[in-house]
């Protein structure tokens, strides 16, 4: 409270009315500790602050929920080849989009050639 906000409140006598209050905000805390009491009514107070935004987050989980699915379903299969083909990702630079949105993902210059040799058809790049 602000020093003056204080003062009238002393001063009207509502200061027994102020700490019952309190109290009753405790209501059930017996046997914590001031810390424990603070920390309570801290998370308490984030809590209330925070169920706007994660009630918006629950929604926006909800209307993606189908546009997700269908990802998974259309690219679950060839993330798991492309998974399967690759042993260690450390060895690859970062995936590049072309113009044209084809990605291509490089190996790093200073990696060692792949322990495989090439298949017919396929090209070193």
């Amino acid at each position: 409270m602000k020093p003056i906000t204080l003062a009238l409140v002393l001063s009207l006598g509502l200061a027994p009315a102020l700490v019952s209050a309190q109290e009753e905000e405790l209501d059930g805390a017996e046997g914590l500790s001031l810390m424990e009491q603070g920390a309570r009514l801290f998370m308490r107070g984030i809590m209330q602050e925070m169920e706007p935004a994660l009630k918006e987050l629950e929604g926006l989980a909800e209307d993606m929920k189908p546009a997700m699915r269908d990802f998974a379903d259309n690219m679950g299969p060839a993330l798991r080849k492309l998974l399967e083909e690759v042993d260690d990702w450390s060895v690859y630079d970062a995936p590049e989009m072309q113009p044209n949105g084809d990605i291509i993902i490089r190996r790093k210059p200073e990696a060692a050639p792949p322990d495989r040799p090439l298949e017919d058809g396929e090209i070193e790049l």
